[in-house]
């Protein structure tokens, strides 16, 4: 597809020559365009299609082409929008080739490829994000950097009003983001904000490698960000800076001093050494990477936080990643806009403008975006209320779609059509030994056609962290003998993200090749009917364990097949014995309501355990 390099008649400085993001459009914001057409035998379209418009573009009856999709196990309607694939299989039916273009104007700003004159750029700062295992003193570090090198410049001290803040060092600036955790770092990657620069991995050198220290690893690799470590507690008399080094090494993060490329900066955040190596490694870091952005086109970045104030209205923090934003911007944020009414740093100080790079605080906008929209500058408010409305109607037809998360039914079909794929796959185990087994066997199945990428694998329960990696880096989560609860479950259903569950090891590689090798079949599968959680037991003579139970989701019938889920492990798999509600035997119980449960054959039910009650079904992968 031809690049398209957008430049105006005049930027913020009068340069004539300078690019200017805001006045970027294929055509005016709000004419009606040609979505779809067809071109010399080829189906040109932009956006997911119906049934129905489809039909009228290629001049095929409707009922010919859900009879088609119908033979091929996909039942739609006239209304039903069309996914890709089914899109490209109506087309080759019927004697058309086809197309996917991507719409390149204001509203689709993400996608747009920015083309700076080179004498434009300038030097940005890096920017930051502090991530590691808990109590490894990720928020000691934060403070004690904080903390370094204040100046009397710095009004109101290390008192913050956002959560991002930046530090001068040595005349160059860094800016560190303040995340909850690789949760929050992956959910914004997963929503399209590719914001951090590097990442500051914090091991205790105490402590050494913790399961959070490897997810951190997983998901800054994921999101292809540079690591710097830092061993923290070098202070503690057990601190063994050496064995942390070795232990990253089997997590591919091989450190200068055993011949790799990673940085390792020794530091006590608790008394303030090795704060000033660490700054300078990050400013070397930065500087290998020549980061550079144009302060002179309109502001175009990222939202770091925002909420509902109740003093001001929406509030957003924003990171501005190229251009400059002023106070008398108008913005579109996701599919909101507005004004910018006022505009703050870290320190409460008003601002009039922000470089690329500079974290602000903002008000003005018409409603709560959520973080990792992008955001836009605008020069009126007539094209940004366009922009704003174009976005919010492209979401809700995107969502009607569905989502563009993989699936081994997507896989299969990319196999047949002869596209060569990489899959990407979450794999959780009941042990660690069992994980990376799976692994080594799973990546070992990659051949010419495809190439299977195992992001993270790992013991416990499939959490939503691993469904937001999945969903950022568009992967297939494998569970072995684990299982989601049912607001993970929901979560993963919600964002489109795949979950297959095992409990024989040969069942979930046989499952693997078949999709390799484009084996559509037809078989039973798993639906979850209920689950319930134990919040006291009973024991009676004659009777056994009785779990005193709580239904959180779905339904739970007498003698359906269970399995009882420990700290998300599953620990034994049976039928459901008697199920009572107070005195009286019941046939079910439905969410919302308590009941006291027995599982044949297993007695040793404990607090805080889950009972999950399943069924198989046929189903078409």
């Amino acid at each position: 597809m031809k690049k398209n390099n957008y430049t105006s008649s005049k930027n913020r400085n009068g340069n004539p020559n300078a690019n200017r993001v805001s006045n970027v459009s294929s055509g005016p914001i709000g004419k009606k365009k040609d979505y779809a057409k067809v071109n010399g035998g080829v189906f040109v379209y932009t956006k997911p299609i119906s049934v129905g418009d489809l039909s009228k573009a290629i001049n095929v009856p409707v009922s010919e082409i859900i009879k088609f999709l119908f033979m091929q196990g996909k039942a739609v309607t006239i209304n039903q929008l069309l996914d890709d694939d089914s899109l490209g299989e109506v087309c080759l039916e019927f004697g058309y080739d086809f197309r996917k273009e991507k719409v390149v104007d204001a509203a689709h700003f993400e996608e747009i490829e920015i083309f700076d004159d080179e004498k434009d750029l300038k030097p940005r700062p890096a920017v930051v994000t502090i991530m590691g295992h808990v109590d490894h003193g990720k928020t000691t570090l934060i403070d004690a950097i904080r903390n370094s090198h204040i100046v009397d410049s710095e009004a109101g001290g290390i008192s913050q009003e956002i959560g991002a803040y930046q530090k001068e060092v040595n005349g160059k600036k860094i800016t560190f983001i303040d995340t909850p955790g690789h949760a929050a770092f992956t959910a914004m990657r997963a929503r399209g904000a590719s914001v951090t620069d590097i990442v500051v991995l914090v091991v205790a050198a105490d402590d050494g490698v913790m399961p959070q220290t490897i997810e951190a690893i997983d998901h800054a690799k994921a999101a292809g960000v540079p690591i710097i470590v830092a061993i923290n507690k070098m202070d503690k008399a057990g601190a063994n800076p050496r064995r942390v080094e070795e232990e990253l090494m089997a997590h591919d993060v091989i450190s200068e001093a055993y011949g790799g490329d990673v940085i390792v900066v020794e530091i006590s955040a608790k008394k303030g050494t090795g704060i000033d190596d660490l700054l300078d490694m990050i400013l070397l870091k930065a500087e290998m990477l020549e980061l550079k952005a144009n302060p002179s086109r309109y502001a175009i970045g990222t939202v770091l936080e925002a909420e509902l104030d109740k003093g001001v209205g929406p509030k957003a923090t924003l990171l501005v990643q190229n251009g400059t934003l002023t106070n008398a911007d108008f913005v579109v944020v996701g599919e909101t806009y507005g004004k910018i009414r006022r505009m703050t740093n870290e320190h409460r100080q008003v601002v009039k403008s922000a470089g690329p790079g500079t974290p602000v605080a903002v008000i003005g906008l018409s409603s709560v975006p959520s973080a990792g929209d992008r955001f836009m500058a605008f020069p009126d408010e007539k094209q940004a209320r366009a922009v704003a409305e174009k976005r919010a109607l492209e979401k809700q037809e995107a969502t009607r779609a569905g989502s563009a998360a993989m699936s081994l039914s997507d896989l299969n079909n990319l196999i047949n059509a002869g596209k060569v794929k990489d899959l990407n796959v979450v794999v959780k185990a009941d042990s660690d030994g069992t994980a990376q087994a799976l692994k080594t066997n799973l990546e070992k199945m990659s051949n010419d056609t495809v190439k299977i990428h195992v992001l993270t694998a790992s013991a416990g329960a499939i959490s939503d962290s691993d469904v937001l990696l999945a969903e950022a880096s568009h992967a297939i989560i494998f569970g072995f003998n684990v299982r989601p609860d049912a607001r993970v479950r929901q979560m993963a259903e919600e964002k489109g993200v795949e979950i297959h569950l095992h409990k024989i090891i040969y069942e979930l590689l046989d499952e693997m090749e078949a999709a390799l090798k484009g084996m559509a079949t037809v078989e039973k599968v798993e639906k979850v009917t209920g689950q319930a959680e134990i919040r006291t037991t009973f024991k009676i003579s004659k009777v056994g364990t009785i779990g005193g139970s709580y239904v959180t989701s779905g339904t739970l019938r007498h003698g359906e097949k269970v399995r009882l889920i420990r700290n998300g492990v599953v620990v034994y798999e049976g039928a459901l014995g008697s199920l009572k509600r107070y005195k009286d035997d019941v046939k079910e119980v439905k969410e919302g309501y308590e009941c006291g449960l027995t599982i044949d054959g297993y007695n040793d039910l404990k607090e805080g355990d889950i009972v999950e009650g399943y069924e198989m079904v046929a189903k078409e992968d």
